[in-house]
């Protein structure tokens, strides 16, 4: 079993940042797929980013070269720090877990781990 909680939503600009916090406890986290999926108001859920046990990240296009997936594993927390936000990343973000690869841009209809969200929002 593993228990996820993330932190650090809030509300930004366009242009602006913010950084993403998934607090993991339970079993081994360092040896689980991590990931960030995101879910607007009347859109489905989409994988945005996964990091794999041996520090491999992924993401979908959208948001490459705005978003980062990190991870610490002596401190069992994931991350994702984002820049240059727009107003379409606007969505609750929840944190993810699997022992098999997360993919960016799946739904994660078999992800058995998920926290309970953090709303991101941003203004134009």
């Amino acid at each position: 079993q593993v228990h996820l909680v993330e932190s650090g939503g809030g509300s930004v600009q366009a242009g602006g940042s913010l950084r993403l916090s998934c607090e993991a406890s339970g079993s081994k986290y360092s040896g689980y797929s991590m990931g960030w999926f995101r879910q607007a108001p009347g859109k489905e859920r989409e994988g945005v980013a996964a990091i794999e046990p041996d520090g491999s990240a992924t993401y979908i296009d959208s948001v490459k070269g705005r978003f980062t997936i990190s991870k610490d594993n002596t401190k069992n927390i994931l991350y994702l720090a984002m820049k240059s936000l727009k107003p379409e990343d606007t969505a609750m973000y929840y944190c993810a877990a699997d022992i098999v690869s997360i993919e960016p841009g799946s739904f994660g209809l078999s992800i058995p781990y998920w926290g309970q969200g953090t709303q991101v929002t941003v203004s134009s």
